[in-house]
């Protein structure tokens, strides 16, 4: 179709419905007359309306590639209306690389990422400049704008709410680079984790101040988990654990330190919340001290520590606090975790635990479906490198690596995974992660299942990027992918996990 035929949307007389359903029907809007009500409507104002049919032929290319043409185009004129001057943004669009693109796949595929654009939309310009969405943002530079923020402010919950702000800013940034496919799987795992790294380290401190502990002196906080592999989603709980190591602080300060990080983090207000954050995986679980001291958390895994504890030790990290008391957490753990013999029994233990894990799965038919612990899932994945690191990794140190894909990579190297087990681990793994963001990303919501619905399942797969050739079903397409991986994922599963594979029949 010719542009002047689409700029004449515009800006000849107004069309009859079926000459509109014609000439927007082709860019996939299953809705033609409401989008050329939105467009209508955006166009009220005669300067609008020609620098609007300007870019209409380019903007409805971009539609038709979105993951949701008619939601991105509901979203686009929503945000336009957002700004209370539409003329400028239309300018901007013209003028900004890439621009259009970038509004209409972000809003096409994210309600969550629109709303944070409609409450910010000053932020598009920042987002939209080559310079920002061109590489990943350095845990050094969050840093520095984090303390540039959090400078001139003065009560705590502004202070607080600072960090709200400027954890939203980031995920948009990073949104925008995953859903345009300028940033890998890893990449996009590694910004969310060094962001949530540098808001940590920054409600540290202000947790601390608030309850007069001394520059968080002998306290530390570990992340576990995706936190600890450096490997978060976009709606990651955080894993974390607590620990202590300086008897000149009372306990009492350490434990509100504890508690006030935990509300800082997790406390919702009109700006959201940080993280919500999990504390489940301490020494003694929910029952245990918040706060536990190193020579506690030493003697509890000498004596009582379980074989799921040492799998999540695996990858714990110092993330904030006093990151030398951290250090000393993970040297004092090292024996339980390595040194110990991972035998028959630890084995069976592995067993129990995903059989009792894929009994919950399937009583929720969702055994073929949960991207995380469904059968051939993210979770098989873990834990066939988990069970491996702990049988090997004591006389092989160099196996004691906490992000996933690069633990994959050393066991090929050490000859303990075959070429084709670690490519089909790998491939899966971060197709796996993939869906789980493109899942996550839509409303901000933790959500690890692939839809039943064939209609959400089609759009999670356009937010992937099937059905861009136009020839297979998208949903179709991606369940063909994700039932190959997920098969090769459990067979591979099953035989790391064989006794005998592991030398200990």
């Amino acid at each position: 179709m010719r542009d002047r035929d689409l700029r004449d949307l515009l800006l000849a007389p107004r069309l009859g419905p079926q000459e509109v359903e014609a000439r927007l029907a082709p860019f996939g809007l299953r809705s033609p007359i409401r989008a050329d009500e939105n467009l209508q409507a955006l166009a009220e104002d005669p300067l609008t309306r020609r620098g609007l049919a300007d870019i209409l032929p380019d903007l409805l290319d971009c539609l038709a590639r979105s993951a949701d043409p008619d939601s991105a185009l509901d979203r686009i004129a929503r945000f336009l209306r957002s700004a209370g001057s539409v003329a400028p943004f239309v300018s901007h669009l013209k003028s900004a690389p890439r621009a259009i693109e970038i509004l209409a796949t972000t809003l096409g595929a994210s309600s969550f990422l629109t709303d944070v654009l409609v409450r910010n939309p000053h932020w598009f310009h920042w987002v939209s400049d080559p310079e920002v969405l061109g590489a990943p943002r350095s845990a050094a530079a969050i840093g520095a704008e984090l303390d540039g923020a959090l400078g001139p402010l003065g009560s705590e919950d502004r202070r607080l709410d600072a960090l709200r702000i400027a954890k939203r800013r980031e995920i948009l940034q990073i949104g925008v680079r995953d859903l345009l496919r300028l940033a890998s799987v890893p990449e996009t795992l590694g910004a969310l984790s060094d962001l949530a790294g540098a808001l940590l380290e920054r409600a540290c401190r202000e947790a601390a101040r608030a309850v007069g502990h001394r520059a968080e002196r002998g306290f530390a906080v570990l992340g576990l988990g995706k936190l600890g592999g450096g490997e978060l989603n976009f709606s990651s709980d955080v894993d974390l654990v607590f620990v202590s190591d300086d008897r000149e602080v009372p306990e009492a300060l350490h434990i509100a330190l504890a508690r006030r990080l935990t509300e800082a983090l997790a406390s919702l207000t009109a700006e959201g919340y940080v993280y919500r954050v999990d504390l489940r995986l301490r020494p003694e679980g929910r029952v245990g001290h918040v706060v536990p001291s190193l020579e506690a958390c030493e003697a509890y895994y000498r004596t009582r520590g379980a074989t799921w504890e040492r799998l999540a030790l695996l990858k714990a990290r110092p993330v904030a606090g006093d990151l030398e008391v951290g250090r000393r957490f993970l040297a004092a753990v090292e024996p339980f975790v390595y040194a110990r013999p991972f035998d028959a029994a630890a084995l069976e233990d592995v067993r129990d635990m995903k059989g009792r894990v894929d009994r919950k799965v399937a009583l929720r038919d969702e055994s073929l479906r949960h991207v995380k612990l469904g059968l051939g899932g993210i979770r098989e994945v873990e834990l066939a490198v988990q069970v491996l690191q702990l049988r090997f990794g004591s006389e092989r140190p160099g196996l004691r690596e906490r992000n996933t894909r690069r633990a994959l990579g050393r066991l090929r190297r050490a000859r303990l995974l075959s070429a084709s087990e670690h490519r089909g681990l790998l491939t899966a793994y971060l197709f796996l992660r993939d869906v789980e963001n493109k899942l996550q990303m839509v409303s901000d919501v933790q959500t690890h299942t692939l839809p039943a619905d064939p209609e959400e399942l089609r759009l999670c797969a356009r937010r992937l990027g099937y059905g861009a050739d136009g020839r297979a079903d998208p949903g179709e397409a991606l369940l063909s992918d994700y039932r190959r991986h997920t098969e090769a994922v459990h067979r591979i599963f099953g035989t790391v996990c064989e006794a005998r594979r592991l030398g200990l029949a």
